[in-house]
């Protein structure tokens, strides 16, 4: 018998508020950037709240083309638990897709290829149970927001 696929079932909708990008320019990986993110908010079954400002997304863009990414951020929810999110993972498209990217153009989801693995700390015991879980996001990047649909990972 072959092995079933973990199911996805869906925790939240992020729309995440970005600042400017800013380039540390080349590095031995790649080109070292940065983006402030400067707030936003989460809504759906599984976790509500705000962005807290102050997060970053720490990011290569690698020779190929491809960006990883790394960001860090706090969700704060509706009762004030105050919950950690790091989000680890890729976006990249055809060089026409990520020049309309780069020049602030909305890119859907269907023309580019954004994942990220989400993981989640916090020590408010409403919210300990995200302690445990990984979650799945497929993104959709505009000039000043980052859009992330989210699936607990069972």
């Amino acid at each position: 018998m072959d092995p079933q696929p973990p199911g996805l079932t869906l925790m939240a909708h992020v729309e995440c508020e970005v600042g400017e990008l800013m380039t540390l320019g080349p590095a031995p990986m790649g080109e070292r950037r940065c983006v402030a993110l400067t707030g936003g908010r989460v809504h759906g079954p599984e976790l509500q709240g705000e962005i807290v400002p102050g997060g970053t997304d720490w990011q290569w863009l690698r020779g190929d083309g491809a960006l990883e990414i790394s960001a860090h951020y706090i969700v704060r929810t509706p009762d004030g638990a105050l919950v950690e999110v790091r989000s680890e993972g890729l976006r990249h498209g055809s060089p026409e897709v990520m020049a309309r990217l780069a020049r602030g153009e909305t890119v859907t989801r269907e023309e580019m290829y954004f994942r990220t693995a989400l993981r989640f700390a916090t020590g408010h015991p409403a919210w300990a149970h995200l302690n445990k879980l990984i979650a799945l996001a497929c993104g959709t990047r505009e000039a000043r927001r980052v859009l992330l649909d989210v699936w607990r990972l069972g």
